[in-house]
């Protein structure tokens, strides 16, 4: 896995967690995706350990 990709998919995490955190905080509202916060946190956090050399 080349370093581009690595860090792409490192963003993307971020972006995960960062939205899901929003979410709990009620700053931002997306009703359709609410009900799934613990999984994104879950996913987000299994893609930083993938990208981990």
């Amino acid at each position: 896995m080349s370093n581009k990709t690595r860090s792409v998919l490192r963003a993307i995490a971020v972006i995960i967690v960062l939205l899901a955190v929003l979410m709990d905080l009620q700053v931002i509202m997306i009703p359709a995706i609410a009900v799934y916060k613990f999984w994104m946190v879950v996913v987000a956090f299994g893609v930083m350990l993938i990208t981990s050399k």
